[in-house]
């Protein structure tokens, strides 16, 4: 009996401890001092539940086959609670909180890859644009069961992650299960350091830009900025593709920097929790860039959190056409909640919801077209076609030779074997620009 009134007193002043707030990403950190006064908790405590518990931890600590410390069983006593909850909630060592940091500073070490729990498994949400994962050939929706030979079941996501990282240049197998295929495949990757390119930028056709945001870091909505303003010094812009697709998501605060750059005033995001601070509304500025061009935001189901807010605003303001696939459905906000100077969690404490109140949590954001990723092949591609100006005693045009008249534009039969859905964006676009001309008219 009094080892059950040690174990479940000492749980109890574990349960009361203060603890600090700070928004996943944000650069704020609000610090509650360690020895302020307990927080109130609502509601009693179950204390026959503690009692189990303590029973357990005795049992545990008593006859396990090999001694565990207390401190480690209470780790794991921590990370069971919050794996229960819900795949974002998880428990930070001080290495997992310093690759947070530095994974939204855009540099790290590793193969490359956004990934989240699923049935006990590593399930990839999207890799990363140029990295060993992404040239290796690995899809949104893989499976990983196993990292060299070691069974991913059982394992925390900390620890796959873990196992996944390392020194640059050092390999890794991973055993792979994916959809279509009737037996897993391996593949082993050569780790390196990750550094991703946040916004890439170019032309598709003469007037026509494309704005690519592989993942949502701190000063990518500056980086945005900076891609459009430089194509709008090379010429002006009749329409652009803003390309989401397989972007995992990151800082909050930058998916409404983005937005901001594409919309005039308006609401972008807000969200809702149980406490206090998790009440929060997000608001553009009346400065639209691009002054009413047209914007396709192309998304898929590697399309996940951040991307989903940009994509949700734009497409509840008008201000876009959504195109593609699903996205992922990733609807939470997740807060880092430091325990100590070395340890912290990070929970689950809000969902967030587009201006027109929708909560894409599960559900994803659903595009205005849908378009399927396929292998398209031009039906009718001969080199040089037979017309009306190649035939003898043929009769003149009317108006005679206009020198100035411009050529057809035509897409390259590259762009819509290579991938269908941008060739369909650009179209879209072109299209708009066009019903506009004859509008104003």
């Amino acid at each position: 009996m009094y080892k059950r009134f040690i174990g479940a007193a000492f749980l109890g002043s574990l349960l009361l401890q203060p603890l600090a707030f700070a928004q996943e990403g944000e650069d704020v950190t609000v610090e509650v001092p360690v020895d302020a006064p307990p927080a109130a908790v609502d509601g009693v405590l179950p204390l026959d539940d503690l009692r189990t518990f303590a029973d357990v931890f005795s049992q545990i600590r008593l006859g396990y086959v090999e001694e565990v410390d207390d401190s480690t069983l209470l780790e794991y006593a921590i990370q069971g609670m919050l794996s229960g909850l819900d795949p974002h909630s998880v428990y930070l060592t001080k290495d997992d909180f310093q690759d947070l940091q530095t994974s939204t500073s855009g540099e790290f070490s590793g193969l490359g890859l956004e990934v989240g729990m699923e049935n006990g498994f590593v399930k990839v949400i999207s890799p990363i644009d140029d990295t060993p994962a992404d040239r290796a050939g690995i899809q949104p929706g893989d499976i990983i069961i196993k990292l060299d030979n070691k069974p991913v079941k059982g394992m925390s996501l900390n620890e796959a992650i873990e196992l996944m990282r390392g020194p640059k240049g050092s390999a890794i197998e991973l055993t792979i299960a994916r959809e279509g295929r009737s037996q897993p495949f391996d593949l082993t990757l050569e780790r390196d350091v990750i550094r991703t390119a946040s916004v890439r930028k170019r032309w598709l056709e003469p007037g026509y830009g494309y704005v690519r945001i592989a993942q949502f870091q701190r000063h990518t909505g500056d980086e945005v900025g900076k891609a459009v303003n430089a194509l709008l010094e090379e010429e002006d812009i009749k329409g652009i593709v803003l390309d989401l697709r397989n972007n995992p998501g990151g800082v909050l605060r930058a998916s409404v920097d983005v937005a901001d750059k594409f919309m005039d005033g308006g609401m972008v995001v807000y969200t809702k929790g149980r406490m206090d601070n998790s009440q929060t509304r997000y608001n553009a500025t009346p400065t639209d860039m691009l002054e009413g061009a047209p914007i396709v935001v192309l998304i898929n189901g590697g399309s996940a959190s951040a991307s989903e807010i940009v994509a949700g605003a734009l497409q509840d303001h008008r201000r876009a056409v959504v195109m593609g696939t699903p996205s992922f459905g990733k609807g939470s906000v997740q807060t880092i909640l430091p325990l100590s100077e070395e340890r912290a969690i990070k929970l689950t404490t809000a969902l967030y919801f587009t201006p027109n109140g929708r909560s894409i949590q599960a559900q994803g954001i659903v595009p205005d077209i849908e378009v399927e990723r396929a292998r398209v092949t031009a039906y009718d591609n001969l080199p040089r076609r037979v017309t009306e100006a190649d035939l003898n005693n043929r009769l003149e045009n009317a108006n005679g030779e206009d020198e100035d008249t411009p050529a057809r534009s035509r897409v390259p039969n590259e762009l819509l074997s290579q991938d269908n859905q941008l060739y369909e964006a650009l179209t879209l676009l072109k299209g708009i620009h066009i019903l506009g001309m004859y509008q104003e008219d």
